[in-house]
């Protein structure tokens, strides 16, 4: 194999000899690896100009979304301010920045990319066209020495011979002319490719330097000083993170360390707490979805002063559900489910039933409610005000759910009777508990009818015989009721034997112990019935069935009052005989009646003594015709009171929510 020379001869084109032939191929080769190479190499650093051009826009973008972290107005952003401040400072470094970045890559695009792209569409471009010129006339020449050998030898045609001589000759010249060119632009090449591949990376490499200079004259010593800073303030947050993320290990751990019964709904080991004026959490709503269906719904609800709340998951905020004051609310038995109360409004024209998860969320929701309805809440010292109660629930009497004999060892008996036992000096002030109510009284929480009774009444037909004394004689007193009638819806809340029925404390003290027995006891279902007054009794009716209940003559009604905070709230006492010591007239004893009114309990009270005040004008006919004059009359002649219950002369007409709560 011939030696490799670094350079074609020209002297060798005109002969070319299939040495210089090959020479030529080696040239050609290194030509088209020089190609291939300098592809690759534009190819790298139009990625790296491009990613230079894009860190320009980077860095743009990073500069404008540090400036817009303060207009995010994050709502937990406490103990921002030192960030943001910090945060513009960075902005406008790294807008500084970006400049420089941009000068880069224009300085990469004419020092790096445009050298070597000359290179690449002039030196190896005109190389390769070069090479087409000179092939083809090689071809040229071939054909014509073709022809010219082909010459005949014995008749000579000296035109035909001298046209192929002026042929070979023209193609000669022409593929010489071609060949050194060509040989010219393959020797060239041979420096063109080292000045091509220095002269791009001596851009790059000054353009990177000309960026570093000047990124170091911008990074002066106040700068130097504000990224001390910045890494002291990171360390500082990332060390109380260190300890918050400790504190919250160990919290999870303690958290996590507990029995499974914690995560039960229902634990039987927790205590109630009744003395709540707050309260939150999930309850199941019941919901109609038409005429028959009804759906529950998981909701999570909270008390808000007065307000019960309801806030469903993704709301920011919860809406108003129902005003608690003077609501009522009520255990309920609900379908198959455990743990539902209903809670109604003041005027019984709104109720919701919900349900709790357990007997303590149960409770605890109707305790709440139930100190929510006194307005508990708008006192100066709620929570005092809440476990005052409490205490002095827990200290009244202990009731039971119905009449019983006292038992042997209770109090004296004699102290239930007016001027039984005495003192020797007389009690001056308001009369304590004991004057008022025997300790240890028994406390009734419903009227029951007996079954034989309600079977007889509607058989018969008639009015049953009443358990506290009513006669049949008693009948010829309705054609006086006509007089007066009025209908209140009232929930029975219970009824005990006090020793006295000249004094309306014992009222007070009577709804104190009953409701405070409710609330020790748990008995927060009441059954609802009508309080018909008449100018003759007052008469206890069921509403579905329209079943008399129970009756008393308004004559031996002694005292009746109102509550004096709870409007709703009402009793009455009523005298009557105790036969058990065998006296013939008997001596006198007093019960007193608790109420629960969907009206003003005052209004009762009113319609009780204008009873009374007929029944006293009944006497004397002068009295009754001067009464009837000042009071305003029906059309069908009986008395007009001043506010007429239309909600309770509807629910008189039809049965309605047969339970309530005090």
């Amino acid at each position: 194999m011939p030696a490799v020379h670094h350079k074609l001869l020209l002297e060798d084109a005109l002969q070319d000899s299939p040495q210089t032939r090959s020479l030529l191929s080696v040239f050609e080769e290194d030509s088209v690896m020089l190609t291939d190479y300098t592809n690759q190499l534009l190819h790298s650093m139009q990625r790296v100009f491009g990613a230079q051009s894009e860190m320009g826009l980077a860095t743009e973008q990073l500069s404008r979304q540090l400036l817009d972290y303060e207009k995010k107005n994050f709502a937990l952003g406490k103990g921002d301010e030192e960030v943001i401040a910090t945060l513009q400072t960075f902005a406008k470094t790294v807008g500084e920045l970006n400049a420089l970045h941009a000068d880069l890559a224009n300085q990469m695009a004419d020092s790096m990319v445009f050298p070597l792209i000359q290179f690449r569409e002039k030196d190896l471009t005109e190389i390769s066209t070069l090479k087409e010129i000179f092939g083809i006339a090689t071809d040229e020449h071939e054909a014509a020495m073709v022809k010219y050998s082909r010459l005949p030898k014995k008749k000579e045609n000296e035109k035909l011979k001298s046209d192929l001589v002026k042929e070979v000759a023209y193609t000669r010249r022409k593929q010489h002319q071609a060949s050194l060119q060509y040989y010219c632009a393959l020797n060239a090449l041979q420096y063109r490719k080292r000045v091509a591949m220095l002269e791009p990376m001596l851009g790059f490499t000054q353009a990177q330097v000309s960026f570093f200079k000047r990124g170091l004259e911008m990074a002066s010593k106040k700068m130097d000083n504000m990224l001390s800073s910045v890494s002291t303030m990171t360390r500082n947050i990332q060390n109380q993170l260190d300890a918050e993320a400790e504190a919250m290990r160990v919290a999870q751990k303690e958290l996590l360390s507990v029995e499974d019964t914690v995560y039960m709904p229902d634990r039987d080991t927790e205590t109630v707490n009744r003395t709540l004026i707050q309260k939150a959490g999930y309850l199941n709503i019941r919901n109609k979805t038409g005429l028959v269906t009804t759906a529950w719904d998981r909701l999570f609800f909270f008390t808000q002063g007065g307000n019960l709340m309801c806030q469903p998951r993704g709301a920011v905020a919860g809406g108003m559900v129902l005003d608690l004051d003077n609501s009522s609310v009520m255990a309920i038995e609900c379908e198959d489910r455990r743990y539902c109360f209903q809670i109604t409004s003041p005027s019984g024209k709104t109720s919701m039933i919900l349900q709790a998860e357990s007997k303590k969320e149960y409770e605890e929701w109707i305790c709440t409610v139930n100190n929510i309805s006194r307005q508990i809440y708008l006192t100066d010292n709620p929570e005092a005000v809440a476990i005052r109660l409490n205490q002095s629930a827990i200290q009244a009497v202990t009731p039971i759910t119905s009449f019983e004999k006292r038992q042997e060892g209770a109090a004296d008996p004699d102290r239930a009777k007016p001027g039984g036992a005495t003192s020797g000096s007389q009690k001056t002030g308001p009369p304590e508990p004991e004057d008022l109510i025997a300790p240890g009284t028994p406390i009734q929480f419903d009227i029951m009818l007996p079954a034989s009774e309600f079977q007889d009444q509607n058989r018969t037909g008639g009015r049953r015989t009443n358990p506290f004394g009513e006669t049949d004689d008693d009948c010829s007193s309705e054609s006086d009721d006509s007089l007066l009638q009025q209908v209140f819806a009232v929930r029975f809340l219970g009824s005990m034997a006090v020793r006295c029925g000249n004094n309306q404390e014992v009222i007070y003290e009577a709804m104190r112990q009953v409701l405070a027995a409710r609330a020790i006891h748990n008995i927060f279902r009441t059954t609802e019935s009508h309080l018909m007054v008449t100018s003759s009794s007052l008469r206890l009716i069921d509403p579905q069935t329209q079943v008399v209940r129970t009756s008393f003559q308004l004559g031996d009604v002694c005292q009746f009052a109102a509550h004096q905070e709870n409007g709703r709230l009402m009793g009455f006492v009523v005298e009557g005989r105790d036969w058990s010591d065998g006296d013939e007239e008997g001596a006198p004893s007093f019960s007193a009646f608790v109420f629960e009114s969907n009206t003003e309990g005052e209004k009762i009270c009113y319609t009780i003594s204008l009873a009374k005040d007929i029944t006293e004008a009944k006497k004397d006919p002068d009295a009754l015709a001067e009464l009837m004059k000042n009071m305003p009359l029906t059309n069908d002649g009986k008395f007009l009171l001043l506010e007429t219950d239309t909600s309770d002369a509807s629910n008189a007409d039809g049965p309605e929510d047969l339970e309530s709560e005090a």
